[in-house]
């Protein structure tokens, strides 16, 4: 179960007001599904998804991460994100 430091980090990128870009963004989801779902399941998206396909190949990178660690990364980079 995630943690309320986890839940705010979650909250805090909705509320965020500059775009951190995609690198970032993709990061931050495959962090996120593999704290709230663990390893990535399902097949890779085809080339006519390229969102998809870039949003699963960000999860697939984490496989193996344990979800303490993963929302541990997140805290962290959204930390980065929200300071100063």
């Amino acid at each position: 179960m995630a943690s309320a430091q986890f839940e705010q980090a979650v909250e805090a990128v909705k509320r965020l007001t500059d775009d951190p870009g995609n690198d970032v963004k993709l990061r931050l989801y495959g962090l996120f599904k593999q704290v709230t779902e663990g390893d990535v399941s399902g097949s890779r998206p085809g080339f006519t998804n390229p969102v998809g396909r870039a949003k699963y190949d960000a999860w697939a990178t984490l496989s193996g991460t344990s979800p303490e660690a993963a929302e541990e990364q997140y805290v962290a980079i959204v930390r980065d994100l929200t300071a100063g």
